[in-house]
């Protein structure tokens, strides 16, 4: 069941990342400036968009090999995650493309409030990969004992 909602939730976060990776695309300038210290780094607006698309398209299309090599049930629970875990990759490439965005706009803004926003989805990109390995040994340490 847990799989049936995040394979709905994953579907959607292709649909959000994409429909505002595409809204974002048209406001950029053509030479578009990732990082301004410590030395300036630009490129070109296409180079960025199959840089992002091929990126998004790897990430997720994981999630198909991932369901193909894992049918058992036991299996199930792993590729549950892995749905968690590229939700988790698509929301943070929302944010790093927002970003992207807002440095390119030309508009004044303080960019240090932003950041509690990219540290959080990088937090939550490394609490969901470890949720992982801490749900594997506690399912260790609390098994029940065949009697």
């Amino acid at each position: 069941m847990i799989l049936k909602i995040f394979r709905v939730l994953w579907f959607f976060s292709i649909l959000a990342v994409l429909g505002f990776f595409m809204y974002v695309y048209a406001s950029l300038p053509d030479p578009v400036v990732v990082m301004e210290e410590p030395e300036q780094f630009v490129v070109s607006k296409e180079t960025l968009f199959y840089i992002i698309l091929a990126t998004l398209a790897v990430f997720n299309m994981f999630v198909y090999v991932f369901r193909s090599l894992n049918k058992t049930e036991e299996g199930e629970g792993f590729v549950s995650w892995y749905y968690g875990l590229v939700i988790c990759l698509n929301a943070f490439f929302i944010v790093a493309v927002s970003y992207i965005s807002l440095f390119n706009s030309g508009e004044r803004f303080a960019y240090e409030r932003i950041g509690i926003i990219i540290y959080g989805s990088v937090a939550l990109m490394i609490l969901w990969a470890f949720s992982w390995p801490v749900y594997l040994a506690g399912r260790k340490i609390f098994a029940k004992k065949a009697v």
